[in-house]
């Protein structure tokens, strides 16, 4: 844009972003470096030149002298532009990064209420209570589960212990002391033979005399009241 028409409010220019601004500052700082340069060497030239012509044409030298003092005056203006446009490429820099990072934050503080938008405080502290109430039930369903109330719970916990007690003094009275077991007897059966020759016995013709001696020795035999009990 022209110097009048900036002056009489002409169009104005779109202002470039900071991106932008920190690219044309990297350029123009490294003009100005190749540029110093520059000066660097045509000082060191004149310098050469003053000292070669100082003793056999003074205006030459003279001449050389002012020339380098003119590019050092040069060279010194330029590192103090360098100078300035480091620290505005580093501001800008540091304003480039403040809004990248303003701008994550505002999106992630968008996302962050678009989750929370659906939410109430209120209903999430009822949900709460809710879940906590529910494991409390499931806690007591648990805890009823597992005590077995159904079961043994009519024995008496000192009978047990009592008769654990007369079991143990048994085994001390039965393997110490040394009390025979008490044994269970039962009748002996007689065999077959026994039996058959006590019916044949039985059977057989006797004279009265003989009858009542045997009947008298089988009355004061118990081993033959047995057998005869078990024929008949």
């Amino acid at each position: 844009m022209s110097f009048f028409g900036k002056m009489f409010g002409g169009k104005k220019e779109q202002a470039p972003t900071t991106g932008e601004a920190i690219q044309k500052l990297r350029e123009t700082e490294n003009m100005l470096v190749k540029k110093q340069e520059f000066l660097e060497s045509k000082i060191e030239e004149e310098l050469n030149t003053a000292r070669k012509n100082a003793s056999k044409n003074k205006r030459v030298a003279l001449q050389a002298l002012k020339k380098k003092k003119r590019l050092e005056k040069q060279l010194q203006q330029i590192d103090g532009t360098l100078s300035t446009i480091e620290m505005q490429r580093e501001a800008l820099e540091s304003a480039n990064t403040n809004t990248a990072v303003l701008t994550t934050m505002k999106n992630a503080a968008d996302a962050l209420k678009a989750a929370h938008q659906n939410m109430d405080v209120d209903k999430v502290h009822d949900m709460m209570d809710d879940i906590a109430e529910q494991q409390d039930v499931a806690r007591e369903i648990s805890d009823a589960i597992s005590n077995p109330v159904a079961f043994g719970a009519d024995i008496d916990d000192e009978d047990l212990e009592r008769e654990l007690d007369e079991l143990e003094q048994e085994n001390f009275d039965r393997e110490i002391i040394g009390v025979p077991e008490p044994a269970t007897t039962f009748p002996e059966i007689p065999d077959e033979d026994v039996a058959e020759k006590a019916k044949e016995k039985k059977k057989a013709p006797v004279s009265t005399t003989t009858a009542t001696t045997a009947a008298e020795a089988e009355d004061d035999d118990p081993v033959m009241k047995q057998l005869l009990a078990w024929a008949n």
